[in-house]
């Protein structure tokens, strides 16, 4: 098999281990003194989903879309992502939710977390398109 035919296998293979999750904690952590606590956000910047998109990118995607991972478009990345968005959100979702090879990376299903449901990968998608604005 050649080479252009393994790459695009070999980066959904590695990308598929962007999605996993960490094992669960089981000791809680120690509580941060009050100094160390982060600044609450300014109302107006508060998400409109709660936080439970950087929640969710936090904890699934951030491996790869911090970094660029395979082509991924970094967060806040407004040159990357704004061809991507142009193509319109029903397009977004789908290639989150079903996957996607396309000539700068691949994007694995749901991030490379089948337990992730639809509407959480369009949360998630929703949070990065809204950095990225």
């Amino acid at each position: 098999m050649s080479v252009k035919k393994l790459l695009p296998l070999i980066l959904v293979g590695l990308l598929a281990a962007c999605g996993k999750s960490e094992a669960p904690k089981t000791e809680a952590p120690a509580a941060a003194p009050a100094a160390a606590a982060p600044a609450p956000a300014p109302v107006a910047a508060v998400a409109a989903d709660g936080g439970q998109g950087e929640a969710l990118f936090k904890k699934t995607c951030a491996m790869c879309h911090q970094t660029g991972v395979a082509g991924a478009p970094k967060l806040g990345d407004k040159a990357d992502w704004g061809p991507r968005i142009a193509q319109g959100k029903e397009t977004l979702y789908k290639h989150a939710i079903e996957g996607f090879n396309g000539s700068k990376g691949a994007m694995p299903a749901k991030g490379g977390n089948p337990s992730l449901k639809d509407d959480e990968m369009k949360t998630i998608v929703d949070f990065m398109v809204a950095k990225a604005e």
